[in-house]
């Protein structure tokens, strides 16, 4: 239906991944300037630049008779102390800030269940977009469901369709839905009530149902990766634009920056043009499109750009030349540069920030509550110089955190990809524990299991992490024990490559795991629900208890627990 539609103009710009990174970061270029190589430190991206520039293209739009929309992609939760410590709060005030027109659903959202998402629904003032979502068997006894929220727009299942938003441009209608990946229940946590449908099928429909309406302008926020973006376009017609994220994919050619080159921004298949702004809040994506009255894009005109502050920091010491000479050419560089934009911070984001959130996330950097006096590594698989020195300390402290509360713990098992920095000598804050080396807000819990899945849940784990005769889900899901010893035999036949499993009793005895009796562990929430190689841990006696406690918070107790926490536990972790 296609006799009534017009060509219209009109402008987008998106972000995608921004995990909490309000403020901005240190970024570390590499310049060529007169035939020498400089590494500057330049201040990029955060929330107040971002704001900065989007207010600036929305002039511009005006200017050019353009309508103009602004959409994020997905996954704003996690990432820093600014998740860690408002769990969504300040996500909403700021994303509210940015005048965004919808977000599509990531999977991080959901690394603590529905119910934040569903506080984040009454606090923001635009919808979600979370297409492949079926909640039609949302349970009744809860006192937030998530079907009840009329900025959620969700998998409509009788007729297989997401929920789409429409936007007038030029009197004419432009169709906006979103989906997930349809494979959220593998890596993250959303309710058991609430299920994840195939992708691609419920695309399909949506855009044949849109169709029917008379709408033939169809854009799509896709929280499923570049490379997932690239196989739907091929299979799927009818979508103009597939606005992505979850694969942090910076499009554009930025080697002369000493970044990389991740093709053509905007990249055309069957006549679908695909976009992506990164990760982190560091850049903006931004286009021109004109559309003609059957829908087809007939210009596209756009790009990322990596938001930058004024300033540059050159060392001195790495350059007989003069450094204020290189700080003129390389400011000059950068000027010059379509893909760089040199802005300021947007001072009503920025007193947000600075009013509400700053102080206290000031706070905890400068609560020291540990020193390292010798590098502590961690690695996921281990390496012929062994295995990551950090989680099985972090998983000591679930043990040690579930004990004080009153739980029957004996042993802790924890993945190697909730862990995500190693530790380099000093002092060590709050912040560097809840916003760097475990910045994931997911919940503790504990389990009562019989010996014989131990075994299975090891086992599973590392044939995932190592493809062992698996497809795995990345290396990630390697296991590190508290209490456990075990040895795994990587030739054996699968279900036999797990041998000498061994606990150590409340005596500090090393005992062999019968297969029939009951034990009680502890492990995130994340693991618990079979994750990622951790199936068999779904054998577990009833359902579990998950706590209130977040990985950070127990290993902050853990090390609160005893002067010099870390240098009294690595000695132990060592021998």
């Amino acid at each position: 239906m296609t006799k009534n539609n017009k060509p219209i103009r009109m402008m987008l710009a998106h972000i995608n991944d921004t995990h909490s990174y309000f403020e901005p970061h240190s970024l570390q270029l590499n310049l060529s300037i007169d035939n020498q190589v400089i590494s500057p430190y330049v201040s990029n991206g955060g929330f107040a630049r971002i704001a900065t520039r989007v207010n600036q293209l929305r002039n511009e739009a005006s200017v050019l008779n353009r309508e103009f929309m602004f959409f994020h992609a997905g996954d704003c939760f996690q990432g820093t102390l600014y998740f860690s410590l408002f769990k969504g709060k300040a996500n909403a005030d700021l994303l509210n800030a940015l005048q965004i027109d919808a977000m599509a659903l990531g999977n991080h959202e959901l690394d603590m269940g529905n119910q934040p998402v569903a506080e984040f629904l009454d606090r923001i003032n635009f919808p979600i977009l979370a297409g492949n979502w079926d909640l039609s068997n949302e349970s009744n006894d809860k006192s937030n469901r998530l079907s009840t929220k009329s900025n959620l727009y969700h998998y409509n299942l009788e007729s297989k369709t997401a929920r789409w938003i429409t936007k007038d441009v030029q009197g004419e209608k432009i169709a906006i839905f979103g989906v997930s990946m349809d494979q959220m229940e593998e890596i993250a946590n959303p309710d058991s009530d609430t299920r994840f449908v195939n992708t691609f099928e419920t695309v399909k429909h949506t855009i044949k149902a849109i169709k029917s309406r008379g709408i033939n302008k169809i854009i799509l926020l896709s929280h499923l990766g570049f490379d997932v973006d690239i196989e739907l376009a091929r299979e799927v017609e009818g979508l103009a634009l597939i606005i992505g994220g979850h694969s942090h994919t910076l499009q554009g050619d930025f080697t002369s920056l000493g970044l990389a080159d991740n093709g053509d921004y905007g990249v055309v298949i069957n006549q679908t043009r695909i976009v992506q702004s990164g990760l982190h809040a560091q850049a903006i994506g931004h286009c021109e499109i004109d559309f003609d009255a059957d829908g087809t894009v007939s210009r596209f005109v756009g790009r990322n750009e990596l938001l930058l502050g004024r300033r540059l920091c050159i060392d001195a010491s790495l350059s007989e030349v003069n450094t204020d000479y290189l700080h003129e050419k390389a400011q000059a560089f950068l000027k010059d540069r379509s893909d760089v934009v040199i802005c300021k911070k947007d001072p009503y984001v920025q007193s947000i920030l600075q009013d509400k959130y700053i102080p206290k996330v000031r706070v905890l950097q400068q609560t020291i509550i540990g020193n390292v006096s010798m590098p502590l590594r961690h690695i996921r698989v281990p390496d012929e110089f062994g295995g990551s020195d950090i989680v099985p300390l972090v998983a000591k402290s679930f043990y040690y955190s579930m004990c004080n509360a009153g739980h029957d713990v004996q042993f802790a098992i924890h993945n190697a990809g909730g862990v995500r920095t190693s530790l380099n000598p000093g002092d060590i804050s709050v912040a560097d524990i809840a916003g760097k080396l475990l910045p994931f807000a997911v919940p503790i819990g504990v389990y009562y299991i019989k010996g014989k899945y131990l075994t299975q849940i090891l086992e599973g784990a590392i044939n995932n992490a190592l493809n062992n005769g698996v497809t795995g889900t990345g290396s990630g899901s390697y296991p590190y024990c508290y209490n456990l010893d075990f040895k795994y035999e990587y030739s054996n036949n699968k279900g036999n490559r797990i041998t000498d499993l061994q606990i150590k009793s409340s005596e500090g005895i090393w005992k062999k795991i019968e297969c029939e009796q009951i034990y009680c562990g502890t492990s995130s929430a994340y693991t618990m629900k079979g994750k990622e190689g951790y199936s068999a841990i779904l054998n577990m006696e009833g359902v579990g208890v998950v706590t209130q406690a977040s990985m950070a918070d127990c290993f902050i107790e853990l090390l609160n627990s005893q002067l010099d926490a870390l240098e009294k536990l690595t000695p132990e972790l060592k021998n």
